[in-house]
């Protein structure tokens, strides 16, 4: 996997000013004001399908159609995932205390601590693709290079040999995990809100079992929980795996200016309106880094200018397709866990 250092252009010598005259650029385009009217409907369809979903549940009931509706709420709560994303960035609304309610009731509708997420995903803008800084480099189940592969233990030296082909099996786990993460994050006494939080979480849990287990059968509750659960972990990691991975990776002393270190760790995915539903903005992944209270809608205007003034700079502007995308983060994945695959070499026989 390569380092930032073997593609770090020359810094410029007005670099401090750089993103400085970027952001004229995207202010004076207008692209920063909010989008009410975008953001109501958004969240009006959002929740008349989330909603609709369940009402479906009820209505085809003790029969195994149901589990379409769960394929079909599996892309519903990944789109109400996409909406918490926003509100965490202050992307619908302009207050604070605006963005976290809303953020929490987003959370709260998929089983999410948001003060928890909230606080990792900061901490990964500010950071993003360092592998002491960025938490969604930690090595807990997968290693990002070959250096972690080298320290790992447990299950990433486990499975970090065959990751890239165990990579979207293992997503099935994503929603649990993300369940398990926010619940683990409420023993943090530093989490703010973290009582609140709590009480959300587990009336979250307390509701979906009640429901299933109301409406369907058991084992036909458990299927159900199976398929939404797993096929909402696939497309949230689908979501976000083609913005970072096999992009460079920092380390140690590795800090550029914020524009450089934005652009060069990031990925765009080309496509069209239906990409961008999809994917919530997130294909504009560069756009999103360098202005993350954007409103998602504005990014493919954002995306011209952005690449036009990368252009000028020398600075590389990462683009692909979809496909490539994945392609690109499993070839990475691949190399990380390189050092695991080599077999050790055999000791010399007594003379």
């Amino acid at each position: 996997m390569s380092r930032i250092t073997t593609v770090r252009p020359p810094p410029s010598r007005t670099s401090g000013s750089d993103f400085a005259r970027l952001s004229r650029k995207i202010a004076d385009a207008g692209l920063l004001g909010r989008r009410p009217g975008y953001y109501a409907l958004r969240i009006t369809v959002v929740a008349g399908l989330y909603a609709g979903g369940w009402a479906a549940v009820a209505l085809v009931g003790d029969s195994w159609w149901t589990l379409t509706v769960a394929v079909f709420l599996a892309v519903v709560f990944g789109q109400v995932a996409l909406l918490a994303h926003d509100a965490a960035h202050r992307q619908v609304f302009r207050r604070r205390r605006a963005s976290e309610t809303s953020g929490r009731i987003a959370g709260a509708g998929i089983g999410m601590g948001y003060g928890w997420w909230q606080d990792k995903h900061t901490r990964h803008h500010a950071h993003p693709n360092h592998e002491e800084l960025d938490p969604d480099l930690d090595p807990d189940l997968l290693v990002w290079s070959p250096d972690q592969a080298r320290a790992a233990k447990g299950l990433p030296r486990l499975i970090g040999g065959r990751q890239a082909f165990l990579f979207f099996p293992l997503l099935t786990l994503e929603g649990f995990n993300l369940h398990v993460s926010s619940v683990k994050a409420l023993a943090d006494r530093s989490l703010k809100h973290r009582t609140l939080d709590g009480a959300l979480l587990f009336a979250h849990f307390a509701v979906y079992l009640t429901v299933l287990l109301w409406l369907l059968p058991p084992g036909m509750a458990i299927a159900f929980l199976a398929v939404h659960q797993g096929l909402f972990g696939v497309y949230l990691g689908s979501l976000f795996a083609p913005n970072h991975k096999g992009m460079p990776i920092l380390t140690g002393e590795d800090h550029p200016d914020f524009l450089r270190r934005q652009v060069l760790t990031s990925r765009n995915v080309r496509g069209g309106r239906f990409t961008d539903v999809a994917l919530g903005g997130l294909n504009h992944q560069i756009e999103h880094h360098l202005f993350p209270s954007m409103p998602s809608p504005n990014l493919r205007k954002a995306r011209t200018i952005v690449r036009s003034h990368c252009e000028e700079l020398g600075l590389d502007y990462a683009e692909t397709g979809l496909i490539t995308s994945y392609r690109q983060a499993l070839t990475s994945l691949h190399q990380a866990g390189a050092p695991l695959r080599a077999r050790p070499r055999p000791r010399p026989g007594p003379a």
